[in-house]
């Protein structure tokens, strides 16, 4: 049973993921933006937990504000007794289109997904390895796998990201951290309505159960669903000519 302080669990995959940890009985500690998202989301997991009964706590922690970061971790640490686990699933989206016409919208995500989700990893890093490892699990995107036409400047805050999980792996695996970099494709959630779903689009559950069997491994890489591993190892092979022609 693992003690898991958990950044984004109230909307879409993170949801589905915090809820499968309360039904098979590892302890939650909510952190997010809103109180009532919060306050929502534990309620719904208290009824989801073994016993029916346990009590889940929250604390209010914002990408884009980093000095939520440490008393949120240091109240998870409190309440839980310790962390076997920080989860991320945090983050934001926009379009192309929104972020080359919104310079807002643009630095609140460069903001949230990339400086702000690595300030937060840094603190869990720390906290993690006081007691000896852990398991780091972030959402990254294979958005981030290669420069792509419809998600420049997104692709560019999750290519980053899933650069700075990489050497975290290298640098203290051996310390005991297990870090797990998220790869989710295109997926069925709130953050993509309106937008068309391609071949292969993956449900908030599926997409789940793959990343809760990566945080049981330690795997270092999970794509969700599977197939974009395959994917996408065939679009990095793509020349350059070809990548500028095409539209994906």
């Amino acid at each position: 049973m693992l003690k898991v302080a958990f950044l984004g669990a109230t909307k879409g995959i993170g949801r589905a993921l915090a809820r499968l940890m309360a039904e098979r009985g590892d302890t939650l500690f909510l952190l997010g933006r809103t109180a009532e998202d919060l306050e929502h989301s534990a309620r719904d997991l208290e009824v989801r937990t073994r016993s029916g009964r346990s009590r889940i706590g929250m604390a209010t922690c914002d990408l884009e504000h980093p000095a939520t970061f440490a008393p949120a971790l240091d109240e998870a640490e409190r309440r839980l007794g310790g962390l076997d686990a920080v989860i991320v699933t945090a983050g934001l989206f926009g379009t192309q289109e929104q972020l080359e016409t919104s310079p807002a919208l643009l630095a609140a995500v460069l903001n949230a997904n990339f400086g702000g989700t690595i300030l937060f990893c840094e603190e869990a890093r720390r906290r993690l390895l006081a007691r000896g490892g852990g398991v780091l699990c972030v959402f990254s995107s294979v958005a981030g796998d290669r420069g792509r036409k419809p998600v420049v400047l997104y692709g560019a805050t999750k290519a980053g990201l899933s650069r700075y999980l990489e050497g975290l792996d290298h640098r203290y695996h051996a310390s005991g951290l297990r870090v797990v970099c998220v790869k989710p494709g295109f997926v069925k959630t709130s953050m993509t309505a309106g937008l068309s779903p391609p071949p292969f689009a993956g449900e908030p559950d599926d997409v789940a159960r793959v990343v809760l069997r990566a945080i049981d491994r330690g795997s270092p890489v999970a794509y969700a669903p599977p197939i974009w591993r395959w994917i996408m190892l065939a679009v990095r092979c793509l020349p350059r000519f070809v990548m500028r022609r095409v539209g994906f």
